[in-house]
């Protein structure tokens, strides 16, 4: 999947020469953080709620309300922008943009195509992204476990589902947090199945088995730290 499956397209912009009150009513109407900033179809900065929230008590601590309206209306976009501004394209991986906002501490990067603004990508995008690939609205069984890092152990858990009447919807792993030679399974399945056999082979299968049912719709259960017993 890449950036352009999950950017959102009707981007709403303001121009380095309009007024942070402009950028604030945007905001607000819009309910969104940033702005890209664009003068002659280029992008020339972006201005957040966090920029303008580092405005305010640097240049407005005593002021009152209306004072502050003022200031806003007075102040041009472009003296309160970030002009630095990290940017993606539409084909780059969506994993990597999600990686290059964490890794500069950064809630959105605008889209460049040729040079011209074709969307913007947010931490909120990043969320439908985490809520898409891993099913989590569709329902089903939430399996967790450790397993050995060696071919075939993830086939041997998925085997084990289809057995039991279940589909797979989706499948992440990680080797973050645990122990050179294993990693980190998370699989959701879809449909319905044998669950009371699902749990009794899983059990018998694999170590420090925890079972925590969710409602009928989505029942959910979790193997901690299993490792297989073949």
């Amino acid at each position: 999947m890449f950036v352009s499956h999950w950017m959102t397209r009707k981007v709403y912009t303001v121009s380095p020469d309009e007024s942070v009150s402009d950028a604030v009513s945007l905001m607000k109407e819009k309910k969104i953080k940033h702005v890209p900033v664009v003068k002659d179809e280029k992008l020339k900065g972006i201005i957040s709620d966090r920029d303008i929230k580092e405005f305010t008590p640097s240049k407005c601590t005593t002021l009152d309300i209306y004072e502050l309206h003022y200031i806003f209306a007075k102040t041009k976009i472009k003296d309160v922008m970030n002009t630095k501004v990290a940017t993606t394209t539409p084909e780059i991986p969506v994993e990597e943009a999600a990686a290059l906002m964490y890794d500069q501490n950064i809630g959105c990067l605008p889209v460049l195509e040729n040079g011209k603004l074709v969307g913007i990508i947010s931490d909120r995008d990043i969320f439908r992204v985490l809520i898409g690939v891993t099913g989590v609205r569709h329902g089903g069984i939430r399996i967790y476990l450790t397993i050995e890092d060696k071919p075939g152990t993830i086939k041997d858990v998925a085997d084990v589902i289809r057995n039991h009447g279940y589909r797979l919807q989706s499948i992440l792993t990680s080797y973050e947090w645990v122990k050179e030679g294993y990693r980190r399974l998370v699989i959701r399945t879809k449909g319905k199945g044998d669950f009371k056999g699902l749990r009794k082979e899983l059990e018998e299968r694999f170590k420090g088995v925890s079972i925590n049912p969710g409602s009928s719709a989505d029942e959910l259960f979790t193997v901690l730290k299993g490792k297989s017993k073949a």
